[in-house]
């Protein structure tokens, strides 16, 4: 593809337009053409192949497990059922060190997040022409496989962890108690003249500390991904340019593959981890 029908920089706008269905320019529904289009299309579009891959990804976490549950022994397990329960004793063992209070929905979360963004994020070892080459086959003009790649995707599983922040510490400390945290910390003092007048100081760097925790938790799992999927596209740009750029782009791009599994893994892991990390926060009373 790179080499025969687009330039350089029409090869790298191609692998990262998502495809995109909205309202054209005319007013007709439709899928949009370029990036540009996709931009016009505004709030109401949606992203087609980030729905379809994520979705995918979780109907496939939720089948492994479906499948390893029906099977379960008591006896010696065999290689699924062993799988599966190190993942979980591994969750499990980071939601008791990180949470202290007493939520039954933590632990299922944080496995759902992890295991769900790990099979989002393998989805970039595949080739990146693998995907988007069968997909122009079908008369499918974009194809973006990586889905934690579009921000659309991250934000709305950080916008999710931060509502339940929301709804736990309402729930656990009552609409004072989170008011209270958000007006009387971190400066406080027993003089009431001065407490009050250290509430607008603490309401607006708790307002800012609060927003972003959303912004921070998807951010980094996006520009992380994002990164990762930009040097393979730059590094199959190489198999155009030469034999012996091409060998060494083969070797860079081993390379990078392995190291990326690294990256993958623990972008996963982080986002697990913040999520526990702000819900036990959530649960706590100061």
């Amino acid at each position: 593809m790179a080499a025969d029908t687009l330039t350089s920089s029409e090869y790298i706008r191609h692998h990262l337009t998502n495809l995109t269905y909205g309202q054209l320019p005319d007013g007709s529904w439709g899928f949009a053409h370029d990036m540009a289009q996709a931009k016009e299309m505004g709030f109401w579009s949606i992203n087609v192949d980030t729905m379809f891959w994520s979705i995918l990804m979780g109907v496939l976490f939720l089948y492994f497990f479906k499948k390893v549950a029906d099977s379960v022994t008591t006896g010696i397990p065999d290689g699924m059922q062993n799988f599966a329960e190190w993942i979980v004793e591994f969750i499990d063992d980071n939601v008791h060190a990180s949470f202290t209070g007493r939520n039954a929905m933590v632990a299922p979360l944080a496995l759902t997040l992890f295991c769900w963004i790990f099979l989002m994020n393998l989805m970039d070892l595949l080739p990146v022409d693998l995907i988007p080459s069968l997909a122009r086959l079908l008369g499918i003009p974009f194809m973006k496989v990586v889905s934690t790649t579009d921000p659309n995707a991250t934000f709305g599983m950080a916008i999710g962890v931060f509502v339940l922040v929301f709804y736990y510490s309402i729930k656990i400390k009552g609409v004072g108690g989170f008011v209270g945290e958000l007006t009387l910390q971190p400066f406080s003092s027993d003089n009431p003249l001065v407490k009050v007048a250290f509430i607008p100081v603490n309401l607006a760097l708790e307002l800012v500390s609060l927003v972003a925790k959303p912004l921070s938790h998807s951010l980094r799992l996006f520009g992380n991904m994002y990164a990762g999927e930009m040097i393979f596209i730059l590094i199959a740009i190489m198999y155009s340019a030469g034999a012996v750029t091409g060998v060494f782009g083969g070797l860079l791009q081993l390379g990078w593959a392995i190291f990326h599994i690294l990256i993958i893994t623990l972008q996963a892991f982080i986002f697990m981890v913040l999520t526990i990390v702000y819900l036990d926060m959530a649960h706590n009373e100061h």
